[in-house]
Parts: C-alpha cells; structure tokens; sequence
C-alpha cells in the first residue's frame, strides 16, 4: 500500500490574493496534498493576535485551482492555522504547516510583529512542524522564481527530518536584484530593531465647526462695479416703489439644498 502524500497546510499574512502565497502553492504541489486557510485582507505587522470579540468567517475559496482546498478568512494569520488544524482539516493533523512567501523580510525584532511568523508560530504551539518563508522585496510584483527551489529544499528537509517540539524555522531570502542565492546558513536571531519615528498632526475631524452663515445673497465687491454700467439707472427709487417692493416668497421645501 502506498503511503499517503504528506498534507501541508499554508497561509500568509499578505492576503489569499498574494503573488507570493501563490508561487508557495505550486512549490508545495510538488511536495503533497495542499490546504490553503489564509486571510482575506493584508495582516502585515498583526503579530499573534487572534479574533475573539467579532465573528470569524471562513469562505471557500477556487483561487488555487480544483486540486487545491482553499479558505479564506475574516481572521488573522495565526487564525488561520487554528481554523486549519481544529476545523477545516476534519481530524487530519498537518505534516508540515508554511507561511509566506512574505513581501519584505522578517528579521531581527520584526519577528515578533510578523505575521507571517506569527502563523508559523502557531502551528509550532500546535505541535506542528512549520517554515515561515519571506523574501526581501517588498514590490507587490516581486520575483520569486530564484528562491522556488530552495523553498522546496527547505521544506523536504523538514518533512523529512522534523522539527524540535515548540520550534519553527524563519527563512529570509534576499532578493532577485542581489543576486542568485549561493546557499543557505543557519543562524541566530539578530539583536536589532526598527529606529522609530512618529509624525505628530492635529486631527481635522476633532473639533466643532463654526461657520457665520448668511440669506442675503447680494456679491457686495461686484455691486460697485456693475452700478458703473451704462444701462443700469443709480438714481434712488422713488418712495412709492420702494414701499411696494414685492416681499420674497416662500421657499418650497423642494428648493431648499
């Protein structure tokens, strides 16, 4: 008896759309049976956090093809890998769980505001072996064609040799522009973080507005010049005329703007 394909779960936190979840798809549908739970909307910099005070709502999803069970979600990435494991996969434990392939880097601190990590993460809470993967390029258009092959490397080795209990790998690719990739090395975690800058601004919309508002109509700057023109008679009104004025009518609601 042949033994099943390995089920891998994926998710990003560059939405279900994303170029990258896409290219990290068909590197996985080399590899075993794919599940995609993923958000519906950008979670770039959510960290772990999970939905507990709105509705969570899952949707099926065809943007991967008909060999591919796909979900979208209402939730954040680590989410994503809950709904996966305890709902979506019906009792099937997930041999490897991947997130990404990111648009820009997951290095340093950043890790901790990731949320490509973040669901990488939360497999690895769950018992579960799992890669988050993110590329240096942030341009929605990036090119992963030259970091497919390592990501299958990467993973193989991972289905194939397992991870420590708690543990999940955080795999930075440089981008296409710095050349081809001549390798992978394991490290530690670098000791950096973000030099932060906050730009200060008087919201428009915190205060009430006061406006002096005006019926008459009358444009007093072009009054004087147009009382200069030939046809028009600046001699007073005699008194009878000015006493029968006509009195202004009443507005129809209709008319009022």
């Amino acid at each position: 008896m042949n033994n099943p394909k390995p089920l891998i779960l994926v998710s990003t936190d560059d939405d279900i759309t994303s170029k990258g979840i896409r290219v990290l798809v068909e590197a996985m549908q080399q590899l075993g049976d794919v599940v995609v739970v993923a958000p519906d909307r950008p979670q770039s910099g959510q960290g772990h956090a999970i939905t507990i005070g709105n509705p969570l709502r899952v949707t099926p999803s065809k943007l991967f093809g008909p060999d591919v069970r796909a979900f979208q979600t209402t939730g954040t990435p680590a989410d994503c890998v809950k709904l996966g494991k305890h709902l979506l996969l019906k009792g099937r434990k997930p041999d490897l769980v991947v997130s990404g392939i990111n648009h820009g880097s997951n290095t340093a601190i950043s890790v901790l505001y990731s949320g490509t990590m973040s669901a990488a993460l939360e497999a690895a809470i769950e018992g579960l072996p799992a890669v988050g993967f993110s590329l240096n390029d942030y341009h929605p258009d990036a090119d992963f064609s030259l970091v497919v092959p390592s990501v299958q490397q990467i993973a193989e080795a991972v289905l194939r040799e397992g991870l420590p209990k708690g543990v999940a790998l955080n795999v930075n690719f440089p981008a296409a522009a710095q050349g081809p990739i001549r390798g992978i090395r394991a490290c530690r975690q670098a000791d950096a973080r973000y030099l932060e800058h906050f730009e200060q601004r008087k919201d428009p919309h915190g205060y009430a507005s006061l406006v002096p508002c005006q019926t008459d109509l009358t444009a007093y700057r072009a009054l004087e010049a147009v009382q200069g023109w030939d046809i028009v008679d600046t001699s007073p009104l005699p008194a009878e005329a000015r006493n029968h004025q006509p009195e202004p009518s009443a507005a129809h609601p209709a008319d009022l703007g």
